[in-house]
């Protein structure tokens, strides 16, 4: 597909076109399969902590939207993989260098051509945004939108960093809870549920 045709469909939201740059989900689950993963959220207190070095020891690390990191010994250096539900800010894609762009949104007019066309591009589906949208009753965050793709998959450990469920808010923003259309508690309830039930997946602090 030509930049042309991609904006025509993302114009007139049909979904097949654009659903059609994708990668595959197998090929994400094939590359997840027997991976440590580490999942990086933006949260203020990660800054706070020296967890980089146990990021960068992950076999894959995954950030998140614009995803800053202030230092490297509370973030680490490394990106594999990119999540973006946000349009990425100037120079975000050369500086994190992603191998592989997910865009998460549900929002495909605001997916741009060179992520769309990027090597590994994968868009989200449409129907799991829907699921989590409706069982925490608001729409999901990214974090919680890659913390769901990623347990459905053969990985062998995910630890979370950077999830306080904006206790500490965003580094991304100044907003506070109410200010964004999520509901953190939902979300903490939900994350706390997979936890119980699935001992691949630990939440530090921060």
């Amino acid at each position: 597909m030509n930049r042309l045709r991609f904006l025509i469909a993302r114009t007139l939201r049909q979904e097949a076109p654009i659903s059609a740059l994708s990668d595959p989900r197998p090929a994400l689950m094939a590359e997840l399969a027997g991976k440590r993963v580490a999942l990086v959220g933006n949260a203020r207190s990660l800054a706070q902590g020296h967890s980089g070095r146990a990021i960068d020891a992950a076999d894959l690390v995954i950030r998140i939207n614009r995803a800053p990191m202030p230092e490297a010994e509370s973030h680490g250096t490394r990106t594999d993989w990119l999540a973006l539900a946000v349009r990425p800010g100037a120079g975000d894609l050369a500086r994190l260098a992603p191998s592989r762009i997910l865009w998460m949104s549900h929002k495909r007019k605001r997916l741009p051509w060179g992520v769309a066309n990027s090597p590994g591009f994968y868009l989200y589906p449409l129907g799991d945004w829907t699921r989590l949208r409706d069982a925490l009753g608001a729409p999901p965050t990214t974090g919680l939108m890659m913390i769901d793709l990623l347990a459905t998959s053969d990985l062998s450990a995910l630890d979370l960093y950077g999830f306080d469920f904006f206790a500490s808010l965003s580094l991304t923003g100044s907003r506070g809870a109410a200010q964004v259309p999520h509901d953190f508690a939902a979300e903490k309830a939900w994350v706390d549920a997979l936890i119980a039930r699935d001992p691949r997946i630990r939440l530090t602090a921060g």
